[in-house]
C-alpha cells in the first residue's frame, strides 16, 4: 500500500539515492504542485519534498506550508534529511540525519573523515553510487573498510555515543526487509507533472512514467515490485539492503532481481553488522530482544538457491 508521495520540486533538486539529478533548473508548475498535494491528501499519503539549492517563490512556500511534509534538502536549514555536496559537511548539522553520496573509491579515500563525522552526528547514510561497477578488488577493500568502521563504532558505543551508520547499524535493529519499496509504498511526482516509480526513472527517461495528475497512477504488473514476488530477495536476510528497483532493472532487466554486485555489497554490510553487534554486547546488554545475526558462508543468496526449496 502506498504511504508516501515524493515530489521533485525542480530538475536540479538534490539526489538522495544512486541516480544523478538534472543539471538545469526546471521548477514544477505551481498548479501541478497543488494537484500533487491534493492527490496525496486524497490518497492519505505523506508528502516528501525533494528540494533544489535555491529559494522557491513565496507562492510555492505558501502551498507547501498548507500540508504536513518531510523535507529532503541540500542544507540542514528546515530539513528532515540533509544531503551533503560531495564530502563537504559545512551545510550539515549534527541534529539532522545526513546523506552522503559517494563512489566506492571516494569512500575509501574519505575513511578517516567519515569516522570523524560519525563521532559528531546522530545518523549518517552512505549511498554508494557505483555499486554496479564493483570489481573483485573493491570487494576486498570494502570488507577492510567495513572492518575499520566496526572498530570505530564499537569504541563510540562503548563510550555511550551510539551514532547510526546505515550500512552497518541498520541491520542490527531490523526484523525484516526494509528496502526503498518504490512503487509499493512510495511513488514520485516529477516537475513535468507525471508520476514515476522513483526519481531515478524520471531522470533516466521522462517517457518512462506510470501515470499523471489528470488520469492518476497506472503501474503495470505492480505485483512484480513486491517482496513476495522477488525470487532472490524473499530468501535473504540482508535486510538493510536498499534493493534499488532502478539499479535492479538497469543491471538485470528485472525490477525485482538485484545484480550480483548489489547482493555482495549488502552481505558484506550484513556481516559487518553481525560483528558490531557481537562487539557491543561484550560491553553490556544491547538490543536484548534481537536475535544474533547468523554466520553465513556466502555473499550472494543466489549461490544458495538449491536450499530455497
Amino acid at each position: 500500500m502506498l504511504q508516501y508521495l515524493n515530489i521533485i520540486l525542480d530538475d536540479s533538486s538534490v539526489s538522495y539515492c544512486h541516480y544523478e539529478p538534472g543539471k538545469e533548473r526546471r521548477l514544477i508548475a505551481l498548479g501541478d504542485l497543488k494537484q500533487g498535494i491534493r492527490f496525496a491528501m486524497m490518497e492519505n499519503l505523506m508528502v516528501q519534498l525533494i528540494w533544489p539549492d535555491y529559494d522557491l517563490p513565496p507562492a510555492y512556500l505558501k502551498v507547501i506550508d498548507s500540508i504536513d511534509h518531510f523535507n529532503i534538502r541540500p542544507t540542514a536549514d528546515d530539513a528532515d534529511v540533509c544531503v551533503v555536496d560531495g564530502w563537504n559537511f559545512e551545510t550539515a548539522s549534527a541534529d539532522v540525519p545526513i546523506v552522503v553520496r559517494t563512489s566506492m573509491q571516494q569512500l575509501f579515500v574519505h575513511e578517516e573523515q567519515l569516522m570523524k563525522v560519525l563521532s559528531q552526528v546522530q545518523r549518517l547514510n552512505v549511498v554508494i553510487t557505483d555499486i554496479h561497477t564493483l570489481k573483485n578488488a573493491d570487494v576486498i577493500h570494502y570488507r577492510q573498510f567495513l572492518a575499520k568502521m566496526v572498530d570505530g563504532l564499537t569504541a563510540l558505543y562503548a563510550e555511550e555515543l551510539p551514532p547510526q551508520l546505515n550500512i552497518i547499524t541498520d541491520r542490527m535493529q531490523l526484523t525484516g526487509m526494509n528496502n526503498c519499496e518504490a512503487a509499493v509504498n512510495n511513488i514520485t511526482l516529477a516537475p513535468n507533472g507525471k508520476f514515476y516509480v522513483c526519481p531515478a526513472f524520471y531522470f533516466e527517461n521522462e517517457a518512462d512514467c506510470v501515470g499523471d495528475l489528470e488520469y492518476g497512477l497506472d503501474i503495470k504488473n505492480k505485483q512484480l515490485y513486491k517482496l513476495e514476488y522477488a525470487p532472490i530477495c524473499r530468501h535473504c536476510d540482508a535486510w538493510q539492503c536498499k534493493r534499488c528497483i532502478w539499479l535492479n532493472r538497469k543491471t538485470t532487466l528485472e525490477v525485482n532481481t538485484p545484480s550480483h554486485e548489489q547482493c555482495v555489497v549488502a552481505h558484506l554490510e550484513r556481516n559487518a553488522s553481525r560483528e558490531l553487534l557481537q562487539n557491543i554486547r561484550k560491553h553490556g546488554t544491547f538490543l536484548p530482544e534481537q536475535e544474533e545475526i547468523k554466520e553465513i558462508d556466502y555473499l550472494d543468496p543466489f549461490d544458495k538457491r538449491d536450499e530455497w526449496q
